[in-house]
């Protein structure tokens, strides 16, 4: 079982199995959410169980898709499109040891420009 928390430890959660790469979003609405880069792996939704949830709270950041994130420190957490029933769960909020490897980049083509991809991963321009 992974365990995952944001910073304040408002929001925690558990799941059994993730996908055990994580996909590095370079696109423009992630940069400005997360700060960087927005990097995730994958989970059925139903999977998902939440501990505590005082902190989550979600945004609409797209007529497809919502984020959720703590709205007591400002954790990034969750990407979830609407009409899908997986959800993408930041990987940098999951405990250790998590055995996830990068697996792809995606909308390099928007990257910013203070900053180089280094690894072998392969680079989707779009997505």
């Amino acid at each position: 079982m992974l365990k995952g928390r944001c910073d304040c430890g408002k929001v925690r959660f558990e799941v059994p199995e993730v996908r055990k790469t994580v996909t590095i979003c370079h696109c423009g609405q992630c940069r400005r959410s997360s700060g960087h880069t927005w990097a995730s792996t994958h989970a059925p939704f139903e999977e998902l169980q939440f501990t505590t949830d005082e902190g989550l709270t979600w945004y609409e950041s797209s007529d497809f898709a919502k984020r959720g994130f703590c709205k007591f420190c400002g954790s990034s957490l969750f990407y979830r499109m609407n009409t899908e029933d997986g959800i993408g769960i930041a990987a940098g909020c999951l405990e250790s040891p998590t055995g996830l490897e990068i697996g792809k980049h995606i909308f390099v083509k928007d990257k910013g420009d203070y900053y180089d991809i280094t690894d072998d991963a392969p680079q989707i321009q779009k997505f």
